[in-house]
C-alpha cells in the first residue's frame, strides 16, 4: 500500500509541475504581445513586457517600504524607475502574495488583494464586456474594446510624476480635461505629493508648479509660440525637448515631449521636493543625467521677494524694492524676510486727481524701462497696432502698473502689484514700470551737465568740419568729372554726343551707390539691349508693372531674355532698381527667377531676366478662355513651388529676405509652368534674430497687404504669409482678391472665401473649370491653409516652415479665426481714386498695374 501509495504520489507532482510550466508560459506569451486578455491574470511575480521589449508594468514595492503596487517602468535600464503607478493612493501589503491584476467580468481592469476585495478599477462604463490591456512601447496602458478596436482608457490621461515622450499635460477648458504631473509624497512614497505641474488656463499660457494644487511655487513665464519667455536662454536646455499647441479657439494648451531621436531616453519628473527636471539616459555613463531643472536658485522660487520688488540672484540680498517703492514693512526687510513685499513711495498722478480732483502743479506720469526683466504675473493680454499704441493704453488708465511689448506676444499690461518680478542677466524682457515724474531721472549734476555739454559741442564741432571738408572734396570731384566730360567730348561728334543735363547725377549714382564690386551681376551695354528688344517695340512689349513695362528680346548669341525698363512715371525708383540688383544676385533656388544682367544709361535703368514664355501667372489664371490650361495638379505644384521659394527667402537663403510684394503678376512661369518669384524691388533683408521692421514707406498691392503693415508700416514673415495666403485662394478660384466684389451680400474673395468655408462649402470656390471629385480633398485643405494665412493677427499666422509641411503632408490643421477684410473693402469702394489723388502726401506706394 506504501509502495502503491507513492506510485500514486508522482501524477501530483507532475500535475503541480505542469500547471507551474504553465504559468510561465502564460507569463511569457503576456510579455511577448505585451497585451492582457481576459483570460489571463498578472499575479506578484510576473510581469506584462511591452512588444518592443522597452516597458515593463508589474508589481513593486519602493525600497523601504512594505507597501505593494502596480506600476510601470524601463525594460531595459537598470535601477528600476518607476514612471507611473496605477493604485498610487490605495497601495497593497507587501506581505500579500495572492494579490491579481486582471480584467474584471465588467471589462474594467482592476486589482485584488488576496481576499478578493477590489482595490483599485479603471471604473469605466464598459458597452462590451470583451476587453484586453496592451503596453505600448511608448509606456502607455490601454484599456481596449475588442469588438470596436477602440480605446476605452488610458493611463497617459492619467501621470503621475513623469511625462513620457507622446504624453501630454495641460488643459482643454472646453471638454473639462486637465492634466498635471504629480508629485510622490517622498522617495519610497508614490501616493501624491504636495507638488503639481502644468500649464496655466490663461492666453498666453504659463509653465507652473503649484503646491497644494493652487499656489504656486515655480512660474516658467508666458509662452510667446518658441520658449517660456521667464527662462533665461542659458537654461534653455529645455526648449529643444518640449513642444507645446495652443488653440485658442477650443480654449486648449497642451505641452508634450519632443523625442528628434528614438535611441535617446528623455523624461520629463517632478521630485517630491518640487523640483521639475528633464533628465537623459546616457548608455555610456550608465545613469541619468539632468539637462535642465527649476526652480534653480532662490529667485526661481515664486514670490520669494514679494509684490513690487525684484529678485536678482547674482546680489545680496537677492530682494529689492523696484524703483520708486519702499519696502512694506522696514523691520521685516531687514531682517531677511522680503514676503511683504514693497509699496509706492509716490502716489501717481491720475490717483492724486481722482483723489482730491486737481492736477494743478504736478507733472504726468511717466515710465521707467526695466532691461532684461523676468515678467511679472497676473498679466492681461490684448491687441495693440504697435508698442506705442500698448504704451498710450497703459498711459490712458490709472489701474495699469506697467507694459511690456514681446516679441511673438505683444501687449501684456498689469493692473495689479507686480509679482515674481527677476532680474534676468541676458536674454530677459524691457519692461517699462509707471511712476510718478517726480520718481522718475530728470536732471543730472553740475559736473555731469559740464561734460554733456562739452561732447556736445565737440561734436557739433566736428560736423560742421567734416561737413565743410566734404563739401570741398565733392566740388573738386564734381570738376575733375567735368574736365573729363570736356575731353571725351572732343573726340566724339557731334550726333554721338546727346547727353542730359542729369547725366552727371546718373553717372555719381551709378559710381557711387552700386560699385561695381557690390553684384556678380554683369552690366549690359544699353545699345546692345536695344538691339534686342528692337529698340523698346510695342510688338515686344510683355507686360508692365509697378517698376515699368517688360520687353522681349534675343541677345546676338541667341539668349532670350525679358528686359525690365525702370518708368519715369513709376512709383518704384533708384532705392528700388538698386535693392532688386544687389539683392537678387545673391539669391538661387529654382522657384526665384533669375537676374542675367542690368544697365544703366543716364536715366535709363534696366534689369536682364531670363525669358519666361508663358509670361505671369495672372496672364493665365485670371483669363477665362486661357484658365482651363491651368489644371489642378498644375495649379497645386505652383502653389508647393511658391512656398518653398518663400521658405528659401525666409529662412534657407544666406540672406533672410521679406518679399513685401507677393502676388500673381509677380510669379513667371517657366516652359513647365513652374511658378518661380520675381521682382525684388520692395523686399527687405532681416538679421538672422530680427522678426519685426517698420516703415514709414508703405509700398505694395491692396488686397496683397497684411493689416499690420497696411495701417502701421509692420512687416515681417508673416507678412508674406498673408500675401501667400491670398494668392494662394486665388490660385484656387482663378479670381482676383482686388477685382473681385459682390456688392448685394458686401463679399470680397477672402469674405466669401470664409463664408463657404464655415457653410461647409468650400468646393464652391474652386475655379469651375478646374473642378474634379479626385482633387476636392487637397483643394479643401489648401483653401483651410489659404483661411489660416490670412487672420488678421500676425502671430496667428503659420511660419512658411509650417506651410510647406502643411501641403506635403495629413497633419492636424488649427481652425481658422474669421478675419475682418476691411482693407481689400476699402480699396473696392468709392476711395479707391481718391487713394491714388494722396499717396504721395502719405507717403504710400500702391502697384496698381498688373499684367506681365
Amino acid at each position: 500500500m506504501i509502495k502503491k501509495g507513492k506510485k500514486m504520489a508522482w501524477p501530483r507532482w507532475d500535475f503541480f509541475l505542469f500547471l507551474m510550466l504553465g504559468r510561465m508560459l502564460l507569463a511569457q506569451l503576456s510579455a511577448a504581445s505585451g497585451t492582457l486578455t481576459q483570460s489571463q491574470q498578472l499575479s506578484l511575480n510576473q510581469t506584462l513586457v511591452s512588444a518592443g521589449n522597452i516597458f515593463e508594468l508589474g508589481f513593486f514595492s519602493p525600497r523601504s517600504s512594505k507597501s505593494l503596487y502596480i506600476g510601470i517602468w524601463f525594460k531595459n535600464i537598470p535601477h528600476q524607475r518607476i514612471v507611473w503607478v496605477a493604485n498610487r493612493e490605495d497601495p497593497l501589503q507587501a506581505s500579500d502574495s495572492d494579490t491579481i491584476l486582471k480584467i474584471g467580468g465588467d471589462g474594467n481592469l482592476i486589482i485584488m488583494d488576496g481576499n478578493q476585495n477590489i482595490i483599485w478599477s479603471t471604473n469605466i462604463s464598459v458597452q462590451s464586456n470583451k476587453t484586453s490591456a496592451v503596453l505600448t512601447d511608448k509606456g502607455e496602458f490601454i484599456l481596449k474594446d475588442d469588438v470596436t478596436g477602440s480605446s476605452l482608457w488610458d493611463s497617459f490621461n492619467y501621470p503621475c510624476d513623469t511625462l513620457l515622450s507622446g504624453m501630454n499635460i495641460g488643459y482643454n477648458t472646453s471638454a473639462g480635461v486637465r492634466l498635471v504631473l504629480s508629485s510622490w509624497q517622498a522617495e519610497n512614497d508614490p501616493s501624491p505629493g504636495k507638488f503639481t505641474s502644468g500649464l496655466s488656463v490663461e492666453m498666453p499660457l504659463q509653465g507652473f508648479t503649484w503646491t497644494n494644487y493652487s499656489r504656486p511655487y515655480w512660474r516658467g513665464g508666458p509662452w510667446d509660440g518658441a520658449n517660456f519667455i521667464g527662462i533665461p536662454d542659458v537654461d534653455k536646455g529645455y526648449a529643444s525637448s518640449i513642444n507645446v499647441i495652443v488653440n485658442k479657439q477650443q480654449e486648449s494648451g497642451f505641452l508634450s515631449l519632443n523625442n528628434f531621436n528614438d535611441s535617446d531616453v528623455i523624461i520629463m519628473v517632478l521630485k517630491p521636493s518640487g523640483l521639475l527636471q528633464t533628465i537623459l539616459w546616457v548608455e555610456e555613463l550608465n545613469a541619468w543625467q539632468v539637462t535642465w531643472e527649476a526652480p534653480g536658485n532662490p529667485c526661481d522660487v515664486y514670490g520669494t521677494c514679494g509684490p513690487n520688488s525684484v529678485c536678482d540672484k547674482n546680489k545680496s540680498p537677492v530682494c529689492d524694492c523696484l524703483k520708486g517703492f519702499v519696502p512694506k514693512s522696514t523691520d521685516e526687510w531687514i531682517r531677511g524676510n522680503w514676503t511683504g513685499g514693497c509699496v509706492r513711495r509716490t502716489k501717481l498722478l491720475c490717483e492724486i486727481s481722482t483723489s482730491e480732483n486737481t492736477t494743478n502743479g504736478y507733472e504726468s506720469d511717466n515710465f521707467l524701462q526695466l532691461r532684461e526683466m523676468k515678467l511679472p504675473d497676473h498679466y492681461t493680454y490684448f491687441y495693440a497696432y504697435d508698442y506705442q499704441s500698448c504704451k498710450e493704453w497703459c498711459l490712458n488708465n490709472c489701474s495699469c502698473a506697467a507694459y511690456a511689448y514681446p516679441d511673438r506676444i505683444d501687449c501684456m499690461v498689469w493692473t495689479s502689484e507686480l509679482m515674481d518680478v527677476q532680474q534676468f542677466p541676458s536674454d530677459g524682457v524691457d519692461l517699462f514700470l509707471r511712476l510718478a515724474y517726480s520718481e522718475l531721472d530728470h536732471s543730472l549734476d553740475e559736473d555731469k551737465r559740464k561734460k554733456k555739454l562739452i561732447i556736445v559741442l565737440t561734436t557739433v564741432s566736428s560736423i560742421l568740419i567734416l561737413g565743410i571738408l566734404g563739401y570741398i572734396f565733392c566740388r573738386w570731384k564734381v570738376n575733375q568729372r567735368g574736365n573729363r566730360r570736356n575731353r571725351v567730348e572732343d573726340h566724339i561728334p557731334a550726333d554721338k554726343c546727346q547727353i542730359s543735363s542729369e547725366m552727371s547725377t546718373d553717372n555719381l549714382w551709378e559710381e557711387q551707390a552700386l560699385p561695381k564690386d557690390s553684384s556678380e551681376l554683369p552690366l549690359l551695354d544699353f545699345a546692345k539691349l536695344a538691339t534686342a528688344t528692337d529698340n523698346f517695340s510695342e510688338i515686344n512689349k510683355i507686360g508692365a508693372g509697378g517698376f515699368g513695362p517688360v520687353y522681349k528680346g534675343k541677345l546676338e548669341e541667341g539668349q532670350m531674355i525679358a528686359v525690365k525698363r525702370l518708368s519715369s512715371q513709376s512709383g518704384q525708383g533708384i532705392e528700388e532698381f538698386k535693392n532688386e540688383v544687389l539683392l537678387i544676385s545673391k539669391l538661387q533656388h529654382r522657384n526665384l527667377v533669375r537676374v542675367l544682367a542690368y544697365c544703366v544709361h543716364g536715366k535709363e535703368k534696366l534689369l536682364v531676366y531670363e525669358y519666361m514664355a508663358n509670361k505671369s501667372l495672372d496672364t493665365l489664371l485670371f483669363d477665362s478662355k486661357k484658365s482651363h490650361q491651368l489644371p489642378w495638379p498644375k495649379r497645386f505644384n505652383m502653389i508647393q513651388g511658391i512656398a518653398r521659394g518663400l521658405l528659401y527667402l525666409h529662412r534657407d537663403s544666406c540672406l533672410r529676405v521679406i518679399h513685401r510684394d507677393l502676388k500673381a503678376s509677380n510669379i513667371l512661369l517657366d516652359d513647365d509652368m513652374n511658378p518661380k518669384i520675381s521682382d525684388f524691388g520692395l523686399a527687405r533683408i532681416f538679421q538672422v534674430t530680427q522678426e519685426l521692421a517698420n516703415t514709414n514707406r508703405i509700398a505694395g498691392t491692396f488686397g496683397y497687404m497684411s493689416p499690420e503693415y497696411a495701417m502701421g508700416g509692420l512687416f515681417s514673415e508673416k507678412s508674406d504669409v498673408y500675401s501667400f495666403g491670398v494668392l494662394l485662394l486665388e490660385i484656387v478660384s482663378g479670381k482676383r482678391n482686388s477685382g473681385y466684389y459682390d456688392h448685394e451680400r458686401d463679399h470680397n474673395l477672402l469674405s466669401y472665401a470664409w463664408q463657404l468655408w464655415t457653410e461647409s462649402n468650400g468646393l464652391d470656390l474652386m475655379d469651375k473649370s478646374i473642378l474634379d471629385s479626385d482633387s476636392s480633398a487637397t483643394v479643401l485643405r489648401c483653401i483651410h491653409i489659404g483661411l489660416l494665412c490670412v487672420q488678421d493677427h500676425a502671430t496667428d499666422r503659420p511660419s512658411m516652415p509650417s506651410i510647406v509641411l502643411m501641403l506635403s503632408s495629413e497633419m492636424d490643421l488649427p481652425q481658422p479665426k474669421q478675419p475682418t477684410f476691411i482693407f481689400q473693402r476699402w480699396l473696392n469702394s468709392d476711395t479707391q481714386s481718391q487713394i491714388s489723388k494722396t499717396q504721395s502726401v502719405n507717403d504710400i506706394t500702391v502697384s496698381v498695374a498688373e499684367g506681365r
